[in-house]
Formats: structure tokens, C-alpha cells, sequence
């Protein structure tokens, strides 16, 4: 009996002893590492690719955003993302207006999808068609009409960068060539030179924008 006790007692300890050095390791030196490590390494990653503008941050280089007016339209001021028709409202926790991120999922016939793209087609055109520039529907990139598939996407094709150009420099009273090599700046290629597609943080684009008109 007491070396059944005995037997249980150390048992017991050893499991004890085990928990106490696995929480320590796994729970709090082996996370005071990784935060290490990458707070060294890689200090911007790893608070949110956050970008700042006078001082303050304006947001994340890895999410889109929306450039609107008081009454909700949009600011033809400042350079625009892909459309975000996938968006919705938080419906579970309405206390925080949030937003969420998905893509239609409608067809490439669907009917109201069609109708979507034709509308955004229109408004490019207009919004983007200046005094001395007119903007063609054979110059309209697709990703200027479609939203991705998250709706968050932050960058835009260098196509439809460069068919802004001209509203912008007429909005903020800019020349199109200083304008254009703004935009030029701003171009990123292929990651590795041959994953994924040539593109523009609409972010960032707009950063540097703001700091070329308080200069002006």
C-alpha cells in the first residue's frame, strides 16, 4: 500500500514537474523568441506593415482603402483602389461598424455582375476623362472595374495607375509628367522577378502624393 502511494506521489510529481518546464519553454520563452526574432528581423511585418504619414499611422500596406467625400463619393482627388463590391457590414457585432472582406462570388455572366462592371466602366471613363485627356474604354484595365477577391486588395495594375494620372494632375493642379513619375516611383514588379503580377500600393501612391502637393 505505501509503495503503491509511494509510486503515485512521483508519478504525480514528475508530471507536475514536466507541466511547470513545458509551460515555461512552450508558453513563454519559446513566444519571447519568435517576438524577438522577428521584431529584429522583421520589425514592420510584424506590427501590420504599418505606414505612416506626418508622424502618424494611416494605415497598413496590406489593406486596402477607400478615398471618399463627406457624402460618401469618391475623392477624385487622391488616386483610387479596385472596386470592393464584395464588402459588407459586421451583422454579428453591431456596436463596431466593421468590415468584411469577400468577393462577390457571382458568375462571369451573372446579370447583376455584368451590370456592375458596365457601371464602374462608365465612371472610370467620366471620372478619369480630363479637359485635355480623354479616357478611352479600350484603356480601362480589368482590375479598374473588378474587385478582388478579398474586396481589401492594396495595390492596383501600373494600367490603371497610369490612367489616373491625368485627373490627378488636374485635381492638385500638377503637371502630368511629374504626376507620371510619382506613379513611375511606385511601381512594383514581379516578386522574384516572375510570381505574381506588376503593381501599385494605392496607399503608399497617395502618401507620397500628399507630400508632393504640400511642396507645391
Amino acid at each position: 500500500m505505501n509503495n503503491s502511494l509511494g509510486n503515485t506521489v512521483r508519478l504525480l510529481w514528475a508530471g507536475l514537474r514536466a507541466l511547470i518546464v513545458l509551460t515555461v519553454v512552450c508558453g513563454v520563452l519559446y513566444p519571447l523568441a519568435v517576438t524577438g526574432v522577428a521584431q529584429v528581423a522583421f520589425h514592420g511585418k510584424a506590427n501590420g506593415s504599418e505606414i505612416t504619414s506626418e508622424g502618424k499611422v494611416v494605415g497598413s500596406s496590406l489593406i486596402g482603402q477607400t478615398y471618399l467625400t463627406k457624402d460618401g463619393k469618391p475623392d477624385l482627388a487622391w488616386f483610387q483602389p479596385r472596386p470592393s463590391n464584395g464588402l459588407g457590414e459586421n451583422s454579428v457585432n453591431t456596436q463596431h461598424k466593421l468590415i468584411l472582406s469577400g468577393a462577390t462570388n457571382l458568375s462571369g455572366d451573372n446579370k447583376e455582375l455584368i451590370k456592375q462592371v458596365e457601371s464602374a466602366k462608365a465612371a472610370v471613363i467620366k471620372d478619369n476623362s480630363t479637359t485635355t485627356h480623354k479616357v478611352k474604354a479600350s484603356d480601362i484595365p480589368a482590375d479598374a472595374v473588378a474587385s478582388s477577391g478579398s474586396g481589401l486588395d492594396p495595390a492596383i495594375s501600373p494600367e490603371y495607375a497610369d490612367l489616373q494620372v491625368h485627373r490627378i494632375a488636374e485635381r492638385n493642379h500638377l503637371s502630368v509628367a511629374r504626376v507620371q513619375k510619382l506613379v513611375d516611383a511606385h511601381k512594383d514588379g514581379r516578386a522574384l522577378g516572375f510570381m505574381g503580377e506588376p503593381r501599385v500600393n494605392v496607399l503608399e501612391l497617395n502618401v507620397a502624393l500628399k507630400q508632393l502637393t504640400s511642396k507645391s
